[in-house]
């Protein structure tokens, strides 16, 4: 077995692959053994769908021997079939973007201050609850208009 500190710990790590809990693997597999890596969360999904389809390992049993939940392990089969390995990578959570303060809505602002860029962000906050009937955050509109700041410098020029 590797140590925790060494290089494929760091490379794991960096992409997001590295098994939280590698204590909870507790499949023979993964006992002593230089190949299986219960530190490879990747790794630790795939031996887990394969002994439920190719060792024929009821769910539940599969599942409490590499760490997971019995709900965990249907939705990594649902991801590996539609997928395949790129399935079993974890995926990022949370919202994708910004989905109150949209292109609609960023334009709006940005009007706004065309005609008075003294405006307050406090002020714009109520501006967008008047007009859009929901409540943002004054910093949110402060990073959302720096992110349209940069991505208008890093667009082309027409």
């Amino acid at each position: 077995m590797v140590k925790k500190g060494d290089e494929k710990t760091t490379v794991l790590q960096e992409h997001g692959v590295l098994n939280p809990n590698p204590e909870n693997v507790r499949d023979e597999l993964f006992q002593n053994s230089d190949f299986f890596d219960s530190r490879d969360l990747v790794q630790v999904k795939y031996e887990m769908l394969r002994r439920v389809f190719k060792d024929n390992y009821p769910v539940a049993r599969a599942s409490g021997l590499f760490g997971f939940s019995r709900p965990t392990f249907y939705q990594l089969q649902k991801a590996f079939h539609e997928k395949g390995l790129p399935g079993l990578l974890p995926q990022q959570r949370g919202p994708r973007a910004p989905y109150k303060l949209n292109e609609e809505v960023m334009d709006f602002v940005e009007q706004i201050l065309g005609r008075n860029s003294s405006l307050k962000t406090g002020r714009l906050v109520e501006l967008i609850e008047d007009r859009f009937g929901f409540k943002v955050h004054p910093r949110s509109i402060e990073r959302a208009l720096k992110r349209r700041k940069k991505n208008d410098r890093n667009s082309p020029c027409v």
